[in-house]
């Protein structure tokens, strides 16, 4: 094989211009490490929950709070983000983290027996993700350039879906092990990594605005929560992102589905089996393959135009898998919804940090996090909801036709996104 042929392959692999700054490699590497041997608490919450409670509607009372504490910790974290330095805020977030898993680490060691003690601890750590999750997307574009936001966004999205495949795999090998209390102890000294690399990062100061206030007389952070809801309203390209993400998502997200969909549709087990376990592993598999040829959509300029194409495509996947009479065409399906999904998100991202003046990006990446949580929330209920009267995949189709029909609506009634691009 020629040089210029590897060169020409090595285009299409994983972008990864952005790790050629220090700060960002860092903070990589030390996702990279969190991603596995920090999420094992995901599955450890819920396996110790119901071992305690032998109760899923506890569980689901946990993933309700720590949702709640995370749209608190989001919104507020986002203010905050933009009125002091990034660099503490994300030392406080990781510190509070860290102190979570440690105090789930020693109530595992004392017995574990408290539903309360648990449910608190989960809502810190709703409250301390949430903050992390707002802050790093604040953070990211004062590191790179304008031009390889798509490119960060892709290579920590990768992270992340891997870890969301191996991290619950390994947990519930390790369960029976080494038991709770060490999956606990094991996420804590995973988070040290990023600990080290955020401690590594230079300060981050808020960047002054001609139209701020004076120093000391900055407005208090329950004003700047509606201050960046207002700002987002105000703009039509953010507006119209928003609303492009939210109709694949709430339309388009039929994940709730998926066991009647794998015992009716594909002949699976009742309480599941392998026809489910594929139904769900498919679409982040799809997420992950993409995201290892990630050099053939990052450096496209069209941002705008490239997102709504990926949503409308997502529509499409959505419509095939309610179509699908065969598992192998539904798991296709999936995979290719993953891989056009991810394009999504990764221009999503991108646009809503360039496109954001610094001043504000805390509060936007607020917000977004609260739809980007939310939305599948809400999918789940209304799709369960639908698919009680008219079937699964009736509602599975339907959702998938008025993803795509949205998503040309919007691209219609606003044009700025369509036309946005990488230099605007």
């Amino acid at each position: 094989m020629t040089v210029s042929a590897v060169r020409s392959l090595g285009a299409f692999a994983v972008d990864r211009r952005p790790l050629a700054v220090a700060a960002y490699r860092r903070l990589w590497v030390a996702s990279v490490v969190c991603a596995v041997g920090g999420s094992f608490s995901v599955a450890a919450v819920p396996a110790q929950l119901f071992t305690v409670t032998g109760s899923s509607a506890t569980v689901g009372v946990a993933a309700a709070v720590s949702f709640a504490a995370l749209v608190v910790a989001a919104l507020w974290g986002g203010a905050l983000a933009d009125v002091m330095d990034r660099r503490r805020l994300l030392l406080a977030a990781d510190c509070g983290l860290g102190a979570t898993y440690a105090a789930l680490w020693a109530q595992a060691a004392l017995g574990g027996s408290s539903v309360p003690v648990l449910l608190v601890l989960v809502a810190c750590q709703g409250l301390t993700f949430g903050a992390i999750m707002t802050t790093m997307g604040a953070v990211v574009p004062r590191l790179v350039t304008a031009e390889l936001l798509p490119a960060a966004g892709s290579l920590s999205s990768l992270v992340r879906y891997a870890g969301s495949i191996l991290g619950p795999v390994l947990a519930g090998a390790l369960i029976p092990i080494v038991g709770l209390g060490t999956l606990y102890l094991f996420d804590a000294v995973a988070l040290l990594a990023v600990l080290w690399a955020v401690v590594k990062l230079p300060p981050l100061p808020p960047v002054p605005q001609p139209d701020d206030p004076p120093a000391g007389h900055r407005r208090s952070v329950a004003r700047g929560v509606p201050a960046g809801f207002r700002y987002l309203a105000a703009s039509r390209l953010l507006v119209a992102v928003l609303a492009v993400d939210l109709a694949a998502m709430v339309f388009g997200m039929p994940t709730a589905l998926f066991p009647e969909l794998a015992q009716r549709a594909y002949g699976g087990p009742a309480g599941g089996g392998l026809e489910l376990g594929l139904l769900y592993a498919a679409y982040p598999a799809g997420v992950f393959v993409v995201g290892l040829l990630s050099g053939t959509f990052t450096r496209a300029r069209r941002h705008g135009a490239v997102m709504a194409g990926a949503a409308a495509a997502w529509g499409v996947t959505v419509v095939v898998l309610g179509l699908a009479a065969r598992l192998w065409v539904a798991l296709a399906a999936l995979v290719l919804g993953g891989a056009v999904n991810f394009v999504l998100s990764t221009f999503r991202n991108a646009i809503s940090q360039a496109h954001t003046d610094d001043a504000m990006r805390g509060r936007i990446q607020g917000s977004l996090t609260v739809v980007l949580i939310g939305g599948p929330q809400i999918a789940n209920l209304l799709h369960g909801a639908a698919a009680a009267v008219y079937g699964p995949r009736i509602v599975i189709v339907a959702g998938g036709l008025l993803t795509t029909m949205t998503v040309a609506a919007i691209v219609w009634a606003m044009p700025q996104l369509r036309r946005y691009t990488a230099q605007e």
